[in-house]
């Protein structure tokens, strides 16, 4: 059994640091979200409040509808929150302009996706190189060493069609670290992946976390890959139902 954790529940302040004196890098305050479907407003989230700690490894878990995935991308700045605070690195991503935001995302965050969204007409090297592109640096030393970091140095010149699911994933894993982001977010990554190579995705995470203090939020509903996280958090109909440390919850 998981000792549980009380959840904060203050509002949010970007210079607030927690009781060990490490800052958070990201902090939700309340926030709600729905969806108009027809004449109704269906929530997704319920006043939901979260903060992360700078170099945390946290994953969000819960059935389906529960609201995770929707929490994460307001965490990516990919979504919006219909009433609520959501503060990155900083900044309160809700009041910039989309303009600031796309920049923000390619600087601030770093996406992985359960499919990839690899560029098929792209080799590894130059999937790496896109967002360096979007920013204005092209940086080829650098994309060459994220996919040596990742277990590819003899696969830069290969296209996706020509890779594993698991090294399309390294592949996405260095494209998204290619600005050295300080967050990294992962909706399941080892969804399409086998046991093996899902264990060697997510240690592969863990390094990189240990190495360049990488945060990461991420969802699965592999019970097994939850339990690389430091911290567990549960989510049923829109809320937070269950906060464990160090491994998977209890109960999902």
């Amino acid at each position: 059994m998981f000792k549980k954790k009380e959840r904060t529940t203050s509002t949010v302040d970007p210079t607030s640091q927690d009781k060990n004196g490490s800052d958070y890098i990201v902090q939700i305050d309340d926030v709600h979200k729905s969806y108009v479907m027809g004449k109704e407003a269906v929530p997704a989230l319920r006043g939901v409040t979260i903060n992360v700690q700078r170099g945390e490894i946290l994953c969000l878990m819960g059935p389906s509808g529960s609201g995770k995935t929707t929490l994460l991308n307001i965490i990516g700045g990919l979504d919006s929150p219909s009433r609520g605070h959501v503060i990155v690195d900083g900044q309160n991503i809700i009041a910039l302009s989309e303009e600031k935001l796309a920049r923000l995302r390619l600087r601030k965050m770093g996406f992985v996706f359960q499919n990839f969204n690899l560029l098929s007409s792209f080799t590894a090297l130059e999937n790496v190189q896109v967002p360096m592109v979007l920013v204005g640096q092209r940086n080829p030393k650098r994309a060459q060493e994220l996919l040596r970091l990742v277990g590819l140095g003899d696969r830069m010149g290969h296209y996706p069609s020509e890779l594993s699911g698991g090294q399309q994933q390294r592949v996405a894993i260095a494209r998204a670290m290619a600005n050295d982001p300080p967050v990294l977010i992962g909706d399941e990554m080892t969804g399409d992946l086998d046991t093996q190579t899902s264990f060697e995705i997510m240690n592969l995470l863990v390094k990189l976390n240990k190495e360049r203090g990488t945060t990461i939020v991420f969802v699965t509903h592999d019970p097994r890959m939850s339990t690389f996280a430091g911290r567990v958090i549960v989510m049923r109909d829109g809320k937070l139902a269950e906060e464990n440390m160090a491994g998977a919850p209890s109960n999902i």
